[in-house]
């Protein structure tokens, strides 16, 4: 990522966060629509999935500009997420609906070069996450 690409998705995110619980809701509404079948995978109080979305996602989009800072948490994450059920294709599919709640958070502040910093940042971290958990399938 570019440093330009990274500040485009911290100050990006910086508006989202006020919003932060409902921006998490819309996207937990948007993912189940789009893949019904991961809703199975979500045990639990949602409301305390949606604050550790937001909160994790906050930690890594602030890490961008050291990008190694992140990576050993990102890997146990995505280790972790092994166990819960979750498989290397819907890393796509939370990335789509990432993607799409962002867009309608941002409204007209969504534009093709934000939304390309974060595809970025996404495919950057989405990539090693998939490598880290799934190393056969990096083969």
């Amino acid at each position: 990522m570019t440093p330009d690409q990274v500040k485009l998705v911290q100050e990006s995110f910086a508006k989202v966060a006020p919003i932060a619980d409902q921006a998490a809701e819309i996207f937990y509404d948007r993912l189940f629509e789009v893949a019904p079948a991961v809703r199975s995978l979500f045990h639990g109080d949602m409301a305390e999935q949606r604050q550790r979305l937001m909160a994790t996602l906050a930690v890594v989009v602030n890490g961008l500009s050291n990008l190694a800072s992140v990576l050993p948490a990102a890997s146990a994450l995505a280790k972790r997420h092994v166990g819960y059920g979750v498989k290397p294709e819907h890393y796509s599919v939370v990335g789509e609906a990432l993607l799409w709640t962002l867009a309608r958070g941002l409204g007209p502040q969504w534009t093709s070069e934000v939304a390309a910093a974060w595809t970025t940042a996404y495919a950057t971290l989405s990539g090693y996450m998939i490598a880290e958990a799934y190393p056969q399938a990096a083969e």
